[in-house]
């Protein structure tokens, strides 16, 4: 067989599991979203749907990490390909984590449903949303950058992510003054600090996924560097 028919096959594999990794990327997307509506709504259905779908990451998970070890030990890969490959069980363990925080506020849907917590309670729902707006269309720009291994992309998206950091600081502010004005809101708001904080979180892991497609491009590990060091460092 030759040289150049292996590298054929090589190259099929590759975008096979990065493919795979792409449609696990969309699942996790979609549980973030789906879970955050299932509190704005309290929606005891959409929370369990949201939980179904985390059996599904989890074995996602699982199934791309044995072909990764796979074509690791066939194929023994150097450079740019062990690099992307690498990256690739980098970004599932990330996505799986996403998919936690998601599976996280599912859960507290249903605690808070099961506690009798009224959904007319004064919190700052909104706001919420709107962060989680911020954190999916994180994630999805984290995850287009993946498809093309676009560094720019990846860059933008190390830049746009103290938005969701701003977005939470106000977000705790607000709730502190409604704990302090309406001390029935107490447990309430205590339970949303944990939800943001899981939204917080997905823009942490979009934020990782953007790293490590630098790592792949450019061979450089540029975590814990600022956004305008980063761009000096691939340059």
């Amino acid at each position: 067989m030759s040289d150049k028919h292996l590298s054929s096959q090589f190259d099929t594999e590759l975008n096979v599991i990065s493919t795979r990794v792409l449609e696990m990327g969309g699942l996790v997307e979609v549980q973030v979203a789906q879970a955050v509506k299932a509190l704005l709504g309290f929606s005891g259905e959409q929370a369990s749907e949201v939980l179904r779908n985390e059996e599904r990451v989890n074995a996602m998970e699982i199934e791309i990490d044995r072909e990764l070890h796979s074509i690791i030990a066939r194929r023994q890969p150097t450079a740019r390909d062990l690099r992307l490959l690498i990256a690739i069980s980098k970004a599932i363990a990330n996505l799986e984590r996403v998919g936690d925080e998601a599976a996280r506020v599912a859960r507290t849907v249903q605690r808070l449903m099961n506690e009798g917590v009224s959904s007319r309670l004064r919190l700052p729902m909104a706001d919420l949303a709107f962060e989680t707006d911020l954190a999916v269309a994180q994630l999805r720009k984290a995850l287009d950058a993946f498809a093309r291994l676009d560094v720019e992309s990846a860059l933008a998206v190390l830049k746009q992510d103290d938005q969701i950091d701003k977005e939470f600081d106000g977000l705790m502010r607000k709730l502190i003054t409604y704990m302090m004005e309406d001390p029935r809101t107490i447990s309430s708001a205590i339970d949303l600090v944990f939800v943001a904080k899981a939204i917080e979180r997905v823009g942490d892991h979009a934020k990782n996924l953007a790293e490590v497609i630098i790592y792949v491009v450019k061979g450089q590990d540029v975590r814990h560097n600022t956004p305008e060091a980063v761009e000096t460092m691939v340059r």
